[in-house]
């Protein structure tokens, strides 16, 4: 008996436990109670704050579409991509040891999120320039949520979420469905094909679709987590969550993955969803649905009908988030008849009324419509955004626009939209001949009175220097594309290449006297006179008069040297005999200093200083060829011929290549034997080239196809094979009377068929100096010694490349002849700025700054702020040069080819502004030479016209006009036409400029 007295004490009190436990569950369920304690004590101290400098206490998201999306998983690349380039963080969250823990322990970060978020791009005084938000339709707040859509969302997904009680419901976890879920989950061990319901909220398919890996629940563990970070999210701001819990509904509604489409790319949110899917218009269907409210009227059968199709277009949208990809890139099928059956339940819930089901039923579901086309981009109007969305692309490295539109990134630039904005109006208006007119663009060496001016491309830049960076406040051109010529584009600009050869003259003259000018008397007397080099000559002269052995008074003088502008001598160079013409034909018979040559322009003068240039970097200085050339023992010689052999060798076969590349074996022989005079040795002689094994059968058969007849018999043809078979390859191009590479290069091919460029060249290399062979021989010193020059030449070029190279100059080659001194080479505004910046501050090079700051991730625990430090200021001329050259530009205003500019801008207290600057006009002209050395047929492709300016202490920059062909034979325009825009541009701008709020010094 005492036994059964335990036994029954003892299971009443376990069924009293028991009970205790199922009343504190089922209590725990009603109220919430105890998780909420739970989780308000978890998450508390969990925050951030933003302080100035890099921060020690941030972790960056491991995974998750959405931080990948929103750049926040790459930050870190970000940053160490950035610093090299001379940006710094200078504010950066802080995490709280609670938030940093609660990270490491593997749950996404609790705070506030972002629904929509992208790029904005914004100028100097903080106007948006680029505003870009994805998703771009969204709900602000619960109130703006039409209550039939809230209703439906529940009703689909989370049906408990909104109760008014418990207040402190936890949105993570519906009990309901979690038992649910959790007992289908364990019978599927019994049996494993079995289906089993989802236990999620929506509260955790909001933290799966943004952070967990791919957007999926891979584990139980991944539930876990989504629940526990749900949690945490939830009471965050204390007990009562119906406020978070409201602000699901709209986080769901406005991010929900909806599948992607060509075109548009990744859908997020149901009012994208609603344009991407159906074409609608979100404001619309949300007042449609806003008026089918409680209390509203009744609707007119035709409202109805509206009603009833946004509302089963938005209802379908919110099941088809289950499986996305399968109901929208799918028939529709499927998604139709889960919509019909969704609509017929919730009539009879009550949640919607019985002529809403039955207007809705019938309609068709037409999902991907033909959407409207996308008005085209306005590039005249956002050029200057668009290439600073470029220039941030190549800092982050993130090549596709579509990406880089998606980081929740704030870019602060040195740009003055207010400036740009008018600008590229003004530009955009000249294809008007009213336009053109009001800005004097009519007369001489202007636009012909007539003449079309819709054709012309206009450019303008615009910098002003800053303390440590020059700031870009003006970038436009009136292309309607993307291109942006001011960077984009190699041009012939003219005459702005006397600029870039003056620079060089005058850097020469600094570099002798900072050797020769401390030698006294007696040492420079010493030294020998080198008639191949004028420069020298003169240095040494000047420093043996001069009282005053000054830098700046040197410079003067190298600014007084003569030279003649007379049209009739012929130029070697470049490995050919060239002439040159001048603009003005008055000029023709002058002789003028080097500063007047350079205010007007006077091509001969400067044609025969960069011969004067190239010849001090073949002969003076440090350069040893005049030893080279005197002497025929030197090892130098045979090297430099090698390297001479090499370079010709692979021309040539660079121009074969490009003519044979496309050809079978057989045509690539019929296109060499076509030009060949047909004979017998030189049939053999191509034939043992391009096919050495070929049979004396295969020689006869191509002498009878070629020449109507065989050899006649065997012996003759044996002596052919005997005779041409064995010649080097030099002699059988010889003979052939084709060039011995073209010969070789065929012969290639037809063993190599498909052989590339780069192939071809390592093939050829022992080729090419076999082929030269004879010009190793002494008794070819005349020859030796001309290739000799043009080597020497060419290497004076690229010490002058290299100079100009460091002060900006764009390209990687320099047209290797004097002719570069007048634009041979090209050039690009936006590298001829560069250089006037380089002038206008003294020598020294400061960083042009587009961007001014980074401001990635504002509001989160991410939040990093970049700007550009330690820009790296460089002096790169000697500042007496950059004076000595900005005193000449000056003079071009005042008194030379752009003197229309001459007191044309004023400052605010009405004193004319000092303006310097440089004319160039530069034809890009396409022809040939017909037999006889008769020119043939030429055709002019561009015609550009240039001026590169400084204004006052501040301002610098360039201006162009340009126009292509079909167009550019009609005009005859001049540098006249860009500086006279300037004089029509200049001051409108320079009010805007003027008004502050954009920094600088």
């Amino acid at each position: 008996m005492t036994r059964f007295k335990k036994i029954f004490w003892i299971s009443g009190g376990l069924a009293v436990l028991g009970a205790l436990a199922a009343f504190a569950v089922v209590n725990e369920l009603k109220t919430s109670r105890w998780q909420s304690a739970l989780w308000r004590d978890f998450s508390r101290g969990a925050g951030f704050s933003v302080e100035a400098g890099a921060s020690d206490a941030i972790r960056f998201p491991h995974t998750g579409p959405y931080d990948e999306r929103l750049g926040y998983h790459d930050l870190p690349d970000f940053i160490e991509r950035l610093q090299p380039r001379g940006f710094a963080i200078t504010r950066q969250a802080r995490m709280s040891p609670r938030l940093v823990e609660l990270q490491e322990h593997g749950l996404f970060t609790p705070y506030r999120e972002k629904n929509q978020a992208g790029l904005t791009v914004r100028d100097c005084r903080s106007a948006a320039l680029l505003h870009t938000r994805v998703p771009q339709r969204a709900y602000e707040r619960f109130e703006d949520v039409p209550p039939l859509l809230v209703s439906a969302l529940l009703f689909v997904e989370d049906r408990h979420l909104l109760d008014a009680e418990p207040a402190q419901r936890n949105p993570a976890l519906d009990p309901e469905r979690f038992a649910k879920a959790a007992v289908e989950q364990g019978l599927r061990v019994f049996n494993p094909g079995g289906s089993a319901t989802g236990g999620s909220t929506l509260a955790t398919q909001i933290e799966k679709y943004r952070h967990s890996p791919q957007g999926r629940t891979g584990s139980v563990r991944e539930k876990l987590r989504q629940m526990v970070s749900a949690s945490v999210r939830a009471y965050q701001d204390g007990d009562d969550t119906l406020a978070r819990r409201r602000q699901i509904v709209v986080d769901y509604l406005d991010t929900v993955p909806l599948a992607a489409r060509p075109g548009i790319g990744e859908v997020h949110g149901l009012g994208d969803g609603l344009w991407a899917w159906y074409g609608r218009d979100f404001r619309e269907v949300n007042r449609l649905l806003a008026d089918n409210a409680e209390g509203a009227t009744t609707p007119t059968p035709e409202a109805l009908q509206r009603q009833a199709e946004a509302f089963k277009q938005a209802l379908s949208l919110m099941i088809a988030q289950r499986r996305p990809s399968q109901h929208l890139l799918g028939d529709g099928t499927g998604l139709a008849r889960l919509t019909d059956s969704y609509l017929r339940l919730m009539a009879e819930a009550g949640l919607i009324a019985p002529s809403l089901r039955d207007a809705a039923l019938p309609l068709s579901l037409q999902l991907r419509p033909e959407l409207p086309p996308t008005p085209r981009t306005d590039f005249v109007q956002r050029k200057a955004a668009t290439a600073l969305r470029t220039h941030i692309s190549t800092l982050l490295d993130v090549p596709r626009a579509y990406d880089l539109e998606r980081l929740d990134l704030e870019a602060e630039t040195s740009l003055d939209g207010e400036a740009q904005a008018l600008a590229a109006r003004v530009l955009a208006g000249l294809r008007t001949p009213a336009a053109a007119k009001a800005a004097g663009l009519f007369g001489s060496h202007m636009l012909d009175p007539g003449a079309d001016p819709s054709p012309l491309i206009y450019s303008f830049t615009l910098f002003e220097r800053g303390a440590q960076a020059n700031l870009l406040r003006v970038q436009a051109d009136n292309i309607n594309q993307p291109f942006d010529v001011n960077q984009g584009a190699r041009l012939d600009l003219g005459s702005t290449a006397k600029l870039r050869t003056l620079v060089s003259y005058l850097e020469l003259v600094a570099e002798l006297h900072a050797r020769w000018g401390d030698l006294s008397t007696a040492q420079l007397a010493a030294l020998a006179n080198n008639p191949r080099d004028p420069l020298g000559m003169w240095a040494r002269q000047y420093l043996l008069r001069a009282k005053d052995r000054r830098l700046t008074p040197m410079l003067e003088a190298a600014m007084e040297r003569k030279y003649s502008a007379n049209t009739g001598e012929s130029f070697f160079t470049g490995g050919g005999l060239h002439q040159f013409e001048n603009f003005e034909r008055s000029r023709n018979s002058e002789s003028m200093t080097v500063r007047e040559g350079f205010k007007h322009s006077v091509n001969l003068v400067f044609i025969r200083l960069m011969r004067d240039v190239v010849r001090h970097r073949m002969f003076g200085g440090a350069s040893d060829a005049e030893n080279l050339l005197k002497d025929p023992a030197d090892p130098r010689r045979r090297e430099m011929l090698q390297r001479f052999a090499d370079r010709e060798g692979s021309a040539y076969l660079i121009r074969f290549y490009r003519k044979y590349q496309r050809q079978s074996a057989a045509g690539a022989e019929a296109l060499l034997l076509r030009s060949l005079k047909p004979s017998a040795p030189r049939l053999a002689s191509v034939l043992f080239t391009i096919e050495p094994e070929a049979s004396d059968a295969r020689l006869d058969e191509l002498l009878t196809q070629r020449l109507g007849k065989g050899a006649g018999s065997p012996r003759a043809l044996r002596a052919l094979r005997t005779t041409y078979a064995g010649l080097s390859l030099a002699d059988r191009g010889y003979v052939a009377r084709v060039h011995p590479l073209e010969l070789w290069l065929v012969g290639y091919l037809r063993r190599h068929p498909g052989a590339t460029l780069t192939e071809v060249l390592d093939a050829s290399a022992s080729e090419r100096q076999e082929v030269y062979a004879w010009l190793f021989k002494t008794r070819h010193k005349s020859a030796q010694d001309k290739r000799l020059r043009e080597l020497v030449e060419l290497d004076a070029f690229a010490e002058i490349h290299r100079s100009w190279q460091r002060l900006g100059y764009p390209f990687e080659s320099l047209t290797p002849s004097y002719a570069s001194a007048i634009g041979a080479s090209g050039d690009r505004p936006a590298a001829l700025a560069e250089l006037m910046g380089i002038i206008a501050s003294d020598g020294v090079r400061r960083p042009v700054q587009r961007v001014d700051a980074l401001h990635f991730a504002r509001d989160t625990p991410y939040e990093t702020r970049l700007e550009p430090r330690d820009a790296g200021v460089e002096q790169v001329l000697p500042a007496e040069v950059a004076a000595t050259v900005r005193r000449a530009l000056v003079q071009v205003v005042q008194d030379g080819t752009a003197r229309r500019l001459k007191g044309a801008l004023v400052d605010a207290n009405g004193r004319a502004m000092e303006i310097g600057g440089k004319t160039g006009t530069g034809d890009h002209r396409y022809g040939h030479n017909g037999r006889g050395g008769r020119t043939g047929a030429e055709r002019k492709i561009s015609r550009s016209a240039t001026f590169v300016f400084t204004i006052g202490d501040r301002y610098f920059g360039t201006i162009m006009a340009y126009v292509n062909e079909p167009y550019a034979a009609r005009y005859r325009f001049t540098s006249a036409l860009p500086t006279q825009l300037l004089k029509s541009l200049g001051p409108q701008l320079l009010p805007v400029l003027e008004r502050g709020g954009c920094g600088g010094d």
